[in-house]
């Protein structure tokens, strides 16, 4: 082979490499900050990665709010209407937190199952829910249908 296309051909293929390298670096990166949608129910059923951070969203269930009268932790637990998952936050919740109230929590779950949220956000009106909390509500709402009809 002449020598000016050898220099060429390991050139290229350098070049490929090194582009090969750098998308698998930026992929790589891009999985570990992904966070994924669970319902409560996904959460239950052990879907949801006990790793990594995700969301967990549904609706405030009632009586559920436990505030702890010596620092800002908050225990509640979210329901999509079939299953419901501890929240566990440390923190003050936005303003529109409350009972009966749609919420996305962003967190990971402990060894225990509780899901420890290191970010709380809550609904903005009355007339918005989060297109994930609304999606996996409905889905509740059809398995707990096809249950009764069975």
């Amino acid at each position: 082979m002449h020598p000016v296309r050898k220099q060429r051909l390991i050139l290229i293929s350098s070049l490929v490499i090194g582009v090969a390298i750098a998308v698998g670096f930026m992929l790589m990166a891009l999985g570990e900050n992904l966070n994924a949608f669970y319902s409560p129910t996904q959460v239950q059923a052990g879907e949801a990665p006990g790793d990594h951070t995700f969301r967990v969203g549904g609706m405030v269930a009632d009586e559920s709010v436990v505030h702890d009268e010596k620092n800002l932790d908050v225990t509640f637990q979210v329901t999509d209407r079939l299953n419901t998952t501890t929240v566990k936050y440390t923190g003050i919740l936005p303003d529109l937190f409350r009972e009966g109230q749609g919420i996305l929590a962003e967190g990971k779950l402990d060894e225990k199952g509780v899901f420890i949220a290191s970010r709380v956000l809550a609904k903005h009106d009355e007339n918005y829910m989060p297109p994930e909390v609304s999606e996996a509500l409905k889905a509740a709402q059809d398995i707990k249908k096809y249950k009764q009809n069975q």
